[in-house]
Protein backbone atom coordinates (compact mmCIF):
# COMPACT_ATOMS: atom_id res chain seq x y z
CA UNK A 1 0.00 0.00 0.00
CA UNK A 2 1.08 3.59 -0.61
CA UNK A 3 0.82 6.24 2.10
CA UNK A 4 0.96 9.49 0.13
CA UNK A 5 1.53 12.95 1.63
CA UNK A 6 1.01 16.04 -0.51
CA UNK A 7 3.34 18.97 0.20
CA UNK A 8 4.10 22.33 -1.38
CA UNK A 9 7.82 21.53 -1.73
CA UNK A 10 9.82 18.40 -1.02
CA UNK A 11 11.53 18.62 2.40
CA UNK A 12 15.25 19.24 2.71
CA UNK A 13 17.46 17.34 5.16
CA UNK A 14 16.45 18.25 8.72
CA UNK A 15 13.46 20.30 7.57
CA UNK A 16 9.92 19.93 8.96
CA UNK A 17 7.03 20.83 6.66
CA UNK A 18 3.25 20.84 6.80
CA UNK A 19 1.53 18.35 4.52
CA UNK A 20 -1.79 19.37 3.05
CA UNK A 21 -3.30 15.91 2.53
CA UNK A 22 -2.74 12.24 3.37
CA UNK A 23 -4.12 9.35 1.33
CA UNK A 24 -3.77 5.57 1.44
CA UNK A 25 -3.97 3.96 -1.99
CA UNK A 26 -3.06 0.61 -3.60
CA UNK A 27 0.51 0.50 -4.89
CA UNK A 28 3.76 -1.47 -5.04
CA UNK A 29 5.94 -1.73 -8.13
CA UNK A 30 4.99 -5.25 -9.12
CA UNK A 31 1.33 -4.65 -8.39
CA UNK A 32 1.32 -1.34 -10.26
CA UNK A 33 2.97 -2.91 -13.29
CA UNK A 34 0.54 -5.84 -13.30
CA UNK A 35 -2.39 -3.42 -12.98
CA UNK A 36 -1.00 -1.29 -15.82
CA UNK A 37 -0.79 -4.33 -18.09
CA UNK A 38 -4.27 -5.48 -17.11
CA UNK A 39 -5.88 -2.08 -17.70
CA UNK A 40 -4.32 -2.06 -21.17
CA UNK A 41 -6.22 -5.24 -21.99
CA UNK A 42 -3.35 -7.75 -21.83
CA UNK A 43 -3.94 -10.99 -19.85
CA UNK A 44 -1.72 -10.85 -16.76
CA UNK A 45 -1.14 -12.83 -13.57
CA UNK A 46 0.51 -11.56 -10.40
CA UNK A 47 2.85 -13.69 -8.30
CA UNK A 48 3.65 -12.14 -4.93
CA UNK A 49 2.89 -11.99 -1.23
CA UNK A 50 0.71 -9.80 0.94
CA UNK A 51 -0.04 -9.84 4.63
CA UNK A 52 -3.13 -11.33 6.23
CA UNK A 53 -4.42 -7.83 6.83
CA UNK A 54 -6.78 -5.19 5.49
CA UNK A 55 -4.11 -3.71 3.21
CA UNK A 56 -3.49 -7.09 1.62
CA UNK A 57 -7.19 -7.57 0.93
CA UNK A 58 -7.41 -4.07 -0.52
CA UNK A 59 -4.48 -4.70 -2.87
CA UNK A 60 -5.93 -7.95 -4.15
CA UNK A 61 -9.29 -6.27 -4.75
CA UNK A 62 -7.60 -3.43 -6.65
CA UNK A 63 -5.62 -5.85 -8.83
CA UNK A 64 -8.73 -7.83 -9.69
CA UNK A 65 -10.56 -4.66 -10.66
CA UNK A 66 -7.71 -3.92 -13.11
CA UNK A 67 -8.11 -7.33 -14.74
CA UNK A 68 -5.21 -9.07 -12.97
CA UNK A 69 -5.41 -12.79 -12.10
CA UNK A 70 -4.51 -12.89 -8.38
CA UNK A 71 -4.71 -16.67 -7.86
CA UNK A 72 -0.92 -16.75 -7.33
CA UNK A 73 -0.82 -13.95 -4.74
CA UNK A 74 0.13 -15.73 -1.51
CA UNK A 75 -0.19 -14.66 2.13
CA UNK A 76 2.52 -14.05 4.71
CA UNK A 77 2.50 -13.60 8.48
CA UNK A 78 4.37 -10.35 7.90
CA UNK A 79 2.34 -7.20 7.17
CA UNK A 80 1.66 -6.10 3.61
CA UNK A 81 4.48 -4.03 2.09
CA UNK A 82 4.16 -0.27 2.35
CA UNK A 83 5.61 2.75 0.54
CA UNK A 84 5.83 6.18 2.18
CA UNK A 85 5.55 8.79 -0.59
CA UNK A 86 5.89 12.56 -0.48
CA UNK A 87 4.61 14.42 -3.56
CA UNK A 88 5.10 18.14 -4.23
CA UNK A 89 3.00 20.51 -6.32
CA UNK A 90 5.11 19.83 -9.42
CA UNK A 91 4.45 16.09 -9.15
CA UNK A 92 7.98 15.22 -7.97
CA UNK A 93 8.32 12.65 -5.22
CA UNK A 94 10.41 10.98 -2.54
CA UNK A 95 9.65 7.29 -1.90
CA UNK A 96 10.68 4.98 0.96
CA UNK A 97 9.70 1.30 0.67
CA UNK A 98 9.10 -1.08 3.59
CA UNK A 99 9.18 -4.59 2.12
CA UNK A 100 6.98 -6.38 4.65
CA UNK A 101 5.47 -9.54 3.14
CA UNK A 102 7.44 -8.99 -0.08
CA UNK A 103 10.60 -10.02 1.77
CA UNK A 104 9.09 -13.46 2.37
CA UNK A 105 8.69 -14.37 -1.31
CA UNK A 106 11.11 -17.28 -1.75
CA UNK A 107 12.41 -19.40 -4.65
CA UNK A 108 10.28 -22.26 -3.28
CA UNK A 109 7.21 -20.04 -3.63
CA UNK A 110 8.11 -19.50 -7.29
CA UNK A 111 8.52 -23.24 -7.82
CA UNK A 112 4.94 -23.67 -6.62
CA UNK A 113 3.79 -21.20 -9.30
CA UNK A 114 5.58 -22.71 -12.30
CA UNK A 115 2.35 -22.99 -14.26
CA UNK A 116 2.04 -19.19 -14.26
CA UNK A 117 5.47 -18.82 -15.85
CA UNK A 118 4.79 -21.65 -18.31
CA UNK A 119 1.65 -19.91 -19.57
CA UNK A 120 3.29 -16.48 -19.90
CA UNK A 121 4.99 -14.94 -22.93
CA UNK A 122 6.68 -12.21 -20.89
CA UNK A 123 7.88 -12.31 -17.26
CA UNK A 124 8.33 -8.97 -15.48
CA UNK A 125 10.27 -8.59 -12.23
CA UNK A 126 11.28 -5.83 -9.81
CA UNK A 127 13.59 -5.68 -6.78
CA UNK A 128 11.08 -5.30 -3.96
CA UNK A 129 11.49 -9.03 -3.32
CA UNK A 130 14.72 -10.91 -2.36
CA UNK A 131 17.43 -10.99 -5.02
CA UNK A 132 17.71 -14.78 -4.80
CA UNK A 133 14.03 -15.01 -5.74
CA UNK A 134 14.54 -12.64 -8.66
CA UNK A 135 17.55 -14.65 -9.87
CA UNK A 136 15.69 -17.95 -9.59
CA UNK A 137 12.64 -16.65 -11.43
CA UNK A 138 14.72 -15.19 -14.26
CA UNK A 139 16.61 -18.45 -14.70
CA UNK A 140 13.37 -20.44 -14.81
CA UNK A 141 11.76 -18.03 -17.25
CA UNK A 142 14.71 -18.09 -19.66
CA UNK A 143 14.91 -21.90 -19.48
CA UNK A 144 11.30 -21.90 -20.71
CA UNK A 145 12.07 -19.48 -23.55
CA UNK A 146 10.21 -16.50 -22.09
CA UNK A 147 10.99 -12.82 -22.67
CA UNK A 148 12.24 -11.34 -19.40
CA UNK A 149 11.99 -7.75 -18.20
CA UNK A 150 13.69 -6.48 -15.05
CA UNK A 151 12.86 -3.12 -13.49
CA UNK A 152 15.78 -2.75 -11.02
CA UNK A 153 13.92 -0.78 -8.37
CA UNK A 154 14.61 -0.11 -5.59
CA UNK A 155 18.12 0.06 -7.06
CA UNK A 156 20.63 -2.56 -5.93
CA UNK A 157 23.86 -3.89 -7.35
CA UNK A 158 23.14 -6.69 -9.80
CA UNK A 159 25.39 -9.68 -10.35
CA UNK A 160 26.03 -11.58 -13.56
CA UNK A 161 23.78 -14.43 -12.42
CA UNK A 162 20.83 -12.05 -12.66
CA UNK A 163 21.87 -9.97 -15.65
CA UNK A 164 22.60 -12.87 -18.01
CA UNK A 165 18.93 -13.85 -17.95
CA UNK A 166 17.53 -10.35 -18.66
CA UNK A 167 16.21 -9.46 -22.12
CA UNK A 168 15.14 -5.91 -21.19
CA UNK A 169 16.65 -4.00 -18.28
CA UNK A 170 14.49 -0.91 -17.63
CA UNK A 171 15.78 1.45 -14.90
CA UNK A 172 15.21 5.16 -14.51
CA UNK A 173 18.23 7.46 -14.60
CA UNK A 174 18.70 7.47 -10.81
CA UNK A 175 18.57 3.68 -10.66
CA UNK A 176 21.05 3.38 -13.52
CA UNK A 177 23.44 5.74 -11.74
CA UNK A 178 23.15 3.74 -8.52
CA UNK A 179 23.70 0.40 -10.27
CA UNK A 180 26.60 1.45 -12.51
CA UNK A 181 28.20 4.40 -10.73
CA UNK A 182 28.02 6.35 -14.01
CA UNK A 183 26.91 9.87 -13.07
CA UNK A 184 26.97 11.58 -16.47
CA UNK A 185 24.13 10.00 -18.43
CA UNK A 186 24.84 11.60 -21.79
CA UNK A 187 25.16 9.48 -24.92
CA UNK A 188 28.67 8.41 -23.93
CA UNK A 189 27.52 7.35 -20.47
CA UNK A 190 24.55 5.45 -21.86
CA UNK A 191 26.79 3.67 -24.37
CA UNK A 192 29.21 2.75 -21.58
CA UNK A 193 26.41 1.34 -19.44
CA UNK A 194 24.81 -0.52 -22.35
CA UNK A 195 28.15 -2.04 -23.37
CA UNK A 196 28.80 -3.21 -19.81
CA UNK A 197 25.35 -4.78 -19.49
CA UNK A 198 25.58 -6.39 -22.94
CA UNK A 199 28.87 -8.02 -21.94
CA UNK A 200 27.03 -9.52 -18.96
CA UNK A 201 24.25 -10.90 -21.14
CA UNK A 202 21.58 -8.19 -21.05
CA UNK A 203 19.80 -7.96 -24.39
CA UNK A 204 18.47 -4.40 -24.22
CA UNK A 205 18.83 -1.39 -21.93
CA UNK A 206 15.95 1.10 -21.78
CA UNK A 207 16.48 4.09 -19.48
CA UNK A 208 13.52 6.29 -18.58
CA UNK A 209 14.54 9.94 -18.16
CA UNK A 210 11.36 11.58 -16.86
CA UNK A 211 10.41 14.69 -18.81
CA UNK A 212 13.56 14.24 -20.93
CA UNK A 213 12.13 11.11 -22.55
CA UNK A 214 13.97 7.80 -22.66
CA UNK A 215 16.85 6.05 -24.39
CA UNK A 216 17.22 2.52 -25.76
CA UNK A 217 20.34 0.54 -26.59
CA UNK A 218 20.65 -3.01 -27.84
CA UNK A 219 24.36 -2.98 -27.04
CA UNK A 220 25.20 -1.36 -30.38
CA UNK A 221 22.93 1.48 -31.50
CA UNK A 222 21.62 4.09 -29.05
CA UNK A 223 18.22 5.69 -29.78
CA UNK A 224 16.75 8.65 -27.88
CA UNK A 225 12.98 9.20 -27.65
CA UNK A 226 11.60 12.63 -26.82
CA UNK A 227 8.99 12.87 -24.05
CA UNK A 228 5.40 13.90 -24.67
CA UNK A 229 4.68 17.32 -23.15
CA UNK A 230 2.04 17.18 -20.41
CA UNK A 231 1.39 18.98 -17.11
CA UNK A 232 2.50 16.56 -14.38
CA UNK A 233 0.39 16.19 -11.24
CA UNK A 234 2.04 13.10 -9.69
CA UNK A 235 4.94 11.06 -11.09
CA UNK A 236 4.64 8.23 -8.53
CA UNK A 237 3.62 5.46 -10.96
CA UNK A 238 5.26 6.84 -14.10
CA UNK A 239 7.89 4.11 -14.33
CA UNK A 240 5.41 1.34 -13.56
CA UNK A 241 3.03 2.70 -16.18
CA UNK A 242 5.90 2.78 -18.70
CA UNK A 243 6.64 -0.89 -18.00
CA UNK A 244 2.99 -1.82 -18.45
CA UNK A 245 2.79 0.15 -21.67
CA UNK A 246 5.99 -1.44 -22.95
CA UNK A 247 4.68 -4.95 -22.33
CA UNK A 248 1.41 -4.11 -24.08
CA UNK A 249 3.18 -2.48 -27.01
CA UNK A 250 5.78 -5.23 -27.33
CA UNK A 251 3.04 -7.85 -27.55
CA UNK A 252 1.96 -6.28 -30.85
CA UNK A 253 5.02 -4.62 -32.36
CA UNK A 254 8.76 -4.05 -32.29
CA UNK A 255 10.83 -2.44 -29.55
CA UNK A 256 10.55 1.08 -30.97
CA UNK A 257 6.77 0.88 -31.23
CA UNK A 258 6.59 -0.57 -27.72
CA UNK A 259 8.66 2.31 -26.32
CA UNK A 260 6.46 4.91 -27.98
CA UNK A 261 3.32 3.23 -26.64
CA UNK A 262 4.91 3.06 -23.18
CA UNK A 263 5.77 6.75 -23.25
CA UNK A 264 2.18 7.66 -24.14
CA UNK A 265 0.92 5.45 -21.32
CA UNK A 266 3.26 7.09 -18.80
CA UNK A 267 2.43 10.58 -20.08
CA UNK A 268 -1.23 10.05 -19.22
CA UNK A 269 -0.37 8.57 -15.83
CA UNK A 270 1.61 11.58 -14.60
CA UNK A 271 -1.33 13.91 -15.23
CA UNK A 272 -3.30 12.07 -12.52
CA UNK A 273 -2.87 11.50 -8.79
CA UNK A 274 -2.21 8.13 -7.20
CA UNK A 275 -0.56 4.94 -8.38
CA UNK A 276 -2.98 2.31 -9.68
CA UNK A 277 -5.77 4.87 -9.87
CA UNK A 278 -3.71 6.88 -12.38
CA UNK A 279 -3.17 4.06 -14.87
CA UNK A 280 -4.89 4.52 -18.25
CA UNK A 281 -6.92 2.11 -20.33
CA UNK A 282 -5.96 1.09 -23.85
CA UNK A 283 -8.64 3.35 -25.33
CA UNK A 284 -7.25 6.32 -23.41
CA UNK A 285 -3.75 5.66 -24.73
CA UNK A 286 -5.01 5.33 -28.29
CA UNK A 287 -7.01 8.55 -27.91
CA UNK A 288 -3.91 10.31 -26.59
CA UNK A 289 -1.92 8.98 -29.53
CA UNK A 290 -4.41 10.49 -31.96
CA UNK A 291 -4.81 13.85 -30.21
Amino acid sequence: MDLVVGVTDLPQEGETLFGHELSEVPGGKGANQAAAIGKLGIPVSMVGKVGQDTNGSCLIKSLRSAGVDTASVMHSLRPTGTALITVDQAGRNHIVVIAGANANLTPDDIERQLNVIELADVVVLQLEVPLETVAHTLELAKSMGKTTILNPAPARKLNAEILRHVDFLIPNEHELQAITGIQQLDETGIREAAKSFAEQGVGNLIVTLGDKGCVHSDGNAVTFYEAYRVKAADTTAAGDSFIGGFVAGYSEGDVGEAIRFAMKTAAITVTRHGAQSSLPTRDEVLSFANS
